[in-house]
């Protein structure tokens, strides 16, 4: 039996992955991501597609594949599906939680339903309930043609739906029942969240025998997959092998060695040098700027990145420091306690922002198990060099109430990859100056006549192999045909393996 392997995006971008794998008419597709890079030819913070017109903009802009497969409540009436192609979707493989992964999974017709890892199904579900406006994975809020049918309106008085989620391993009660709920659903106007189902791979017949392995990212719950049927494929997703859990990384490469494809990520391709990083070495750069600083330290890092999360929370205690992080980073915590039963808020407290009210996820589910561990900004100004406060350059306006005078700012993140981002740096620069702050991870050079950031490497760790690793794990599957994606370099496959196959975006190989 032949089968198709089609990548509808991410071929030759970083993020925005969209592989479809099918035989007999069947298949699923392996990952559903986001495509930042397409986007931002079109969009900025400021400007963004219509949600009013539901899928409109992004089939007319190509920014996702026109395809027939989207929910019919996100199809206004002068958008006709019928010219594109229907497939027989039968699931998303959802590598991770991180939105150029599964940003459009949103889009997706609801009878497709989600496999995912625990972890990540928590973590969809959490940054689902935080934003009113976020991505609606875990579940959505339908909607409806206003009086011009050309205009789409959520329904409010219908519950949100939720998604279906085929789960790899077993889950807890108290995940279940976090799935179940929205915080404020109780209320007798609010619109309640009528569940998708949920069960284990095992129990959900699919075209393909499916193999989830664990692996090594900057985000808990990121899975690689081998679906089996007369061959077999390997998906690395997002990965990485100098991780605290590289075990799981090298456990996954083990199990792929009978793989007749890998389709493999290939982020770092692009860099010159070859750098060495790990988490260790992070937390030791970490740990001596913290050591070395006076009055307030920041930590900046990717949220979601709980590993990095755990790093400063080791880091205050050894420093003799509270570790401070926001109300969505505890609800976060939260929600991954659901999964493993670990509570990581035993040393960490939760920054009081001035507001005038709450969410309701905050107030009843934050507020309600930690409202002894809020901390005012008043306290944080009297002894600055009790804390270490974690902010990204959204929360920097915070500081206006704390009022700082002096201290640390450790940029523990990802370098700047756009213009944009550049910008904002400039911006967070100023930021940092304002209050004499002193700098770790980065510094603005003057570069073609305007300030960009340099990045100082030892303050972080990337999620994705190294080119080293990359071969390693290539040599060790040793597979008949190799797929890049997730890379802006697929030339460095190419160079230095025999086997490799190339695909642009909507091209396909049958194997």
């Amino acid at each position: 039996m032949t089968v198709k392997i089609t990548v509808y995006d991410g071929a030759t971008t970083i993020g925005g992955n969209k592989i479809y794998v099918e035989e007999n008419g069947k298949g699923v597709f392996l990952d559903f991501g986001m495509n930042f890079a397409k986007y931002s030819k079109y969009f900025t913070e400021f400007l963004s597609e219509r949600s009013v017109r539901g899928i409109h903009d992004l089939i007319h802009l190509n920014l996702i594949p026109k395809l027939n497969i989207y929910r019919s409540d996100l199809i206004p009436s002068d958008l006709d599906m019928s010219f594109y192609p229907k497939l027989n979707v039968e699931a998303v493989l959802l590598s991770h939680a991180h939105v150029d992964h599964c940003g459009n999974i949103a889009l997706l017709n609801k009878s497709i339903p989600v496999v995912v890892s625990p972890m990540s199904m928590a973590i969809l579900k959490a940054m689902r309930d935080v934003s009113a406006s976020g991505m609606e994975i875990a579940y959505f809020s339908p909607r409806t043609s206003g009086n011009d049918e050309r205009i789409l309106i959520s329904e409010r008085t219908k519950p949100y739906k939720g998604r279906d989620f085929i789960c790899t391993n077993k889950i807890s009660d108290k995940l279940a029942e976090f799935m179940c709920y929205k915080p404020g659903q109780e209320s007798k106007n609010a619109k309640k969240l009528v569940p998708g189902k949920i069960c284990h791979v095992s129990n959900h017949s699919l075209s393909f025998d499916i193999d989830a392995y664990e692996v090594d990212h900057s985000i808990y719950g990121a899975t690689a997959y081998i679906l089996r049927n007369d061959l077999a494929i390997a998906y690395t997703g997002d990965i990485r092998m100098h991780g605290k859990h590289a075990e799981r990384s090298k456990g996954f490469v083990k199990k792929a060695k009978d793989a007749s494809v890998l389709i493999v990520e290939g982020t770092r391709t692009s860099r010159k040098e070859d750098v060495d990083e790990s988490e260790e070495i992070a937390f030791e750069n970490c740990l001596k700027a913290v050591e070395e600083s006076k009055g307030l330290v920041i930590a900046d890092f990717s949220p979601r990145n709980f590993e990095r999360l755990e790093t400063f929370i080791e880091i205050a205690k050894k420093t003799s420091r509270e570790l401070v992080v926001t109300a969505k980073d505890a609800y976060m915590l939260h929600a991954v306690e659901c999964v493993d039963g670990i509570c990581r808020m035993e040393n960490v407290g939760i920054y009081h922002e001035l507001r005038d009210k709450r969410n309701k996820w905050e107030e009843l589910v934050v507020r309600k198990r930690w409202e002894e561990k809020y901390v005012d900004p008043s306290d944080i100004s009297r002894n600055p060099e009790n804390y270490i406060l974690c902010f990204s350059f959204y929360d920097m306006k915070h500081l206006l109430d704390i009022k700082p005078n002096g201290g640390s700012y450790i940029y523990s993140s990802s370098e700047a990859f756009s213009e944009e981002q550049e910008f904002d740096f400039q911006r967070l620069y100023n930021w940092l100056q304002e209050f004499g702050l002193r700098i770790y991870g980065f510094e603005m050079v003057l570069e073609g006549g305007k300030f960009v950031p340099s990045f100082i490497r030892g303050y972080h760790a990337s999620g994705h192999a190294s080119k080293s690793d990359l071969r390693w794990i290539i040599e060790q599957v040793d597979p008949d045909v190799i797929i890049p994606v997730h890379t802006e370099n697929p030339e460095w496959f190419v160079e230095n393996f025999e086997n490799v196959v190339v695909l642009g975006d909507g091209e396909n190989l049958e194997v």
